[in-house]
């Protein structure tokens, strides 16, 4: 695995303290890949910056990706393809490359997306 890519779940999860999370955090960090997200996330779990010290933390160590046309288009082709309508994670699954690993709370939508997208990432469910 190259990246860890985060969706708005792993966000929240993190925040809430889930120990999984935070285990996988430190692992990625540990072994040095990059851990990622896309900007439309951030606007997702974002709402008080003081009140989300934590979550303020680990944006600051996330490489956030702002999609552009040709991802958005992407983004909208692959829910096309596969008749699903969330953006935000057809933007997630656009961000990963072979290799990578998704870090999500919708486990089964992010498969079907990377499937589309024919992106070999591995999925792990918050």
């Amino acid at each position: 695995m190259s990246r860890l890519i985060l969706d708005a779940g792993a966000f929240i999860a993190f925040e809430k303290g889930d120990v999984g999370v935070r285990a996988r955090l430190a692992a990625a960090r540990k072994l040095g890949m990059e851990v990622a997200t896309t900007s439309p996330v951030v606007g997702q779990v974002w709402r008080d910056g003081r009140r989300q010290a934590l979550l303020a933390r680990l944006l600051s160590g996330t490489h956030v990706h702002a999609p552009d046309d040709t991802r958005a288009r992407r983004a909208g082709e692959i829910l096309a393809k596969t008749q699903s309508q969330d953006v935000v994670d057809a933007l997630v699954a656009t961000l990963a490359r072979d290799g990578d690993a998704v870090l999500t709370s919708n486990p089964g939508d992010i498969r079907v997306l990377l499937a589309a997208a024919n992106i070999r990432a591995t999925v792990v469910a918050v």
